[in-house]
């Protein structure tokens, strides 16, 4: 297989059984590719570019420990510029940036108590002034904040003190007006109708016993294996805000019911 710096993360692991434990040997913070949830969310948005970066080394030391596994580099490539800061490198614009103008957020104790910090964090990012950063402080990387206000024009830096505790820092450096994180969720008004349609062919799963962010990882992992013909049909505790911008990148249709507070189905399929 021939491989660049711009090759997935997802393509190698499918292509040779074992590159997943070679890719982990090259540095500890890869070792989450183990999760195998962590590891369909991640592993199909990240290049060797970007792990690279991620994990202190270089793009040529992903080439050289998969070389014995038949992997070879293709240099003819035209290389795009990624935009992801080093992962010990803190970007010049965070560095200057005052003390005053950095939000904090440690969402830990929400998220520890059951709930969901969505619209806490969606105040915070609509009420950034121009010049100001925000900085998340959680127990993990947040891949879907990362994905969903990467879309809107926000860099990222991501800096891992240890295992429990991650800094994300959320900034623009060009003026712009900060966006709203709220995803306008289908309406369920044809619920019953779409029910009656996917009728002897849904696929139940509940992921409200699951902390954050493993409801919204399961439920991409189960994806991936629905029959076409089939309906996810999801029991859950909220609307998974960033969990709806996702499907739509994966071209999925959805439909919602709000039973009650803390009680919300979901029907997740292929357009029909």
């Amino acid at each position: 297989m021939l491989i660049n710096e711009q090759t997935k993360i997802a393509a190698l692991l499918k292509h040779h059984p074992d590159a997943l434990e070679t890719i982990v040997s090259l540095s500890p913070d890869f070792k989450k590719l183990r999760n195998p949830l962590l590891r369909k969310l991640m592993a199909a948005r990240t290049s060797i570019s970007m792990a690279a970066k991620v994990g202190g080394v270089k793009p040529e030391d992903f080439f050289k420990a998969l070389a014995p596994l038949g992997f070879e580099v293709d240099r003819n490539s035209p290389l795009p510029m990624e935009k992801l800061p080093s992962k010990n490198e803190m970007p010049q614009f965070l560095k200057e940036l005052p003390a005053e103008q950095l939000v904090s957020f440690d969402v830990r104790e929400i998220l520890s108590g059951g709930n969901d910090p969505l619209r806490q964090i969606q105040q915070k990012v609509n009420s950034l002034r121009q010049g100001e950063a925000l900085k998340i402080i959680n127990s993990f990387e947040p891949v879907p904040l990362i994905s969903l206000l990467g879309k809107q024009g926000f860099q990222t830096y991501v800096n891992t003190i240890n295992e429990n505790l991650v800094e994300t820092f959320f900034y623009k450096t060009t003026a712009g007006k900060a966006p709203k994180l709220e995803a306008e969720a289908s309406s369920s008004g044809d619920w019953e109708e779409v029910m009656k349609h996917f009728e002897g062919r849904l696929q139940p799963i509940d992921v409200r016993h699951l902390e954050m962010p493993m409801p919204m990882m399961t439920i991409l992992e189960t994806l991936e294996t629905l029959p076409a013909a089939k309906a996810l049909y999801v029991h859950h505790k909220r609307i998974p805000v960033f969990l709806l911008t996702e499907l739509k990148d994966r071209k999925f249709d959805y439909r919602i019911k709000e039973v009650q507070e803390g009680e919300v189905y979901l029907l997740i399929f292929k357009a029909y």
